[in-house]
């Protein structure tokens, strides 16, 4: 498994930079290789991208999500990632997003891949993309201010509050 930990400061209020990341289905707008995320609900997710050449389809959950600090998540069959976004307010106009993502590439081509440097490059790239995104709209295209947390023993993503804003 490697970790790639990737951060990028963008000139957006945080609360705005918050609520375009947690517009799941737009991921593809900025992520190399997505093809699409569908949101079957509050935590679930199926992710379709192409990576190596490689067709990969996976299922993920939130695990914990807190507005304006952090999303995390994990997959639950397909592909095995997972990782965490957090979001810090470095003043009323100016937000740090970093990426802490694990990954276990699949197959000999995305081994050779990552040990490259591919990964990392296309995740950075990615940030790129989405503070290019949200810098030239100023906007956020919704966003959900739900709380996820798996503080639970019993329930991995426990939702104690939800809804759009």
């Amino acid at each position: 498994m490697s970790t790639i930990e990737e951060s990028i400061d963008i000139d957006v209020p945080v609360r705005t930079v918050y609520d375009q990341w947690t517009q799941f289905e737009q991921f593809p707008s900025f992520m190399g290789g997505v093809e699409s995320v569908t949101q079957l609900d509050d935590t679930h997710l199926h992710w379709v991208a192409e990576f190596g050449g490689a067709r990969r389809e996976w299922d993920a959950v939130v695990t914990e999500q807190h507005p304006d600090e952090r999303v995390a998540w994990t997959s639950t069959s397909g592909t095995s990632n997972a990782g965490v976004v957090t979001f810090h307010k470095l003043d009323e106009t100016k937000t740090r997003v970093m990426l802490q993502l694990d990954v276990d590439p699949e197959g000999f081509v995305e081994q050779v891949g990552d040990t490259l440097g591919f990964i990392r490059r296309r995740a950075s790239g990615d940030l790129g993309r989405f503070k290019n995104l949200i810098e030239s709209s100023g906007t956020a295209n919704g966003g959900w201010r739900g709380e996820v947390s798996n503080e639970s023993p019993s329930d991995a993503a426990n939702i104690r509050s939800g809804g759009a804003s």
